[in-house]
């Protein structure tokens, strides 16, 4: 019932979904996304689903939902304890990755290793190459994997690889409390961190006497 009344809803602007109950059906936030069509649900900006078990179903469906143009001014995506494991996260990425307002996105406590994040921050092609399809994530400036399975593979390879190549470069928060990356994985982010923040400070300009 919620998706169909997306096109009719044109003032919403945060949109807040956590279960509590425990008696949801695993197809929830898949139904709610076959419901929204193309430009519904068009002020929202922030959307938090809350142990909603979006797994791979739910992940496809909610980057279709995306694909036709649903929630086109999306800048907080929350998906925390939402069974979002790999496949799920390579189903939502190019979707996620062609969003154009997007800021902060939270994927807190789900089972999502190596490969979803290589999937969701994958670098741009290099100078010359034809430009990606599925984009880059050019204003996050908040990404959020605690508790996640990310490890050394998808911390100093994936991630720091999208710093150092311009994939994120407007990223300037990064919480990773309780994964299994090592603290050299983690080192190698920090320094691609602080490299791409001295890249956005503006020249130093002396003070005429």
């Amino acid at each position: 019932m919620l998706g169909t009344l997306g096109s009719v809803l044109p003032a919403l602007k945060s949109l807040v979904l956590v279960e509590h109950s425990g008696v949801a059906g695993p197809d929830g936030v898949q139904r709610l996304a076959e419901g929204l069509g193309a430009g519904a649900l068009p002020a929202v900006t922030r959307l938090f689903l809350v142990n909603m078990n979006v797994g791979k179903a739910g992940a496809s469906e909610l980057a279709a939902t995306l694909g036709r143009g649903a929630l086109p001014r999306l800048k907080r995506l929350v998906l925390i304890d939402d069974a979002i494991g790999d496949a799920a996260l390579v189903a939502l990425a190019p979707a996620l990755r062609r969003l154009p307002a997007l800021e902060e996105l939270s994927l807190i406590v789900n089972p999502l290793g190596d490969e979803g994040l290589a999937a969701l921050v994958a670098p741009p092609p290099p100078a010359g190459a034809l430009p990606s399809p599925t984009g880059v994530l050019t204003k996050l400036k908040m990404l959020s994997l605690n508790g996640t399975q990310v490890s050394d593979a998808g911390w100093s390879a994936a991630l720091a690889a999208a710093l150092d190549g311009g994939a994120l470069p407007l990223l300037e928060g990064l919480c990773h409390f309780g994964i299994p990356a090592s603290a050299a994985a983690r080192a190698a982010v920090h320094h691609a961190r602080e490299a791409l923040a001295r890249g956005r400070e503006p020249p130093f300009l002396p003070v005429p006497s």
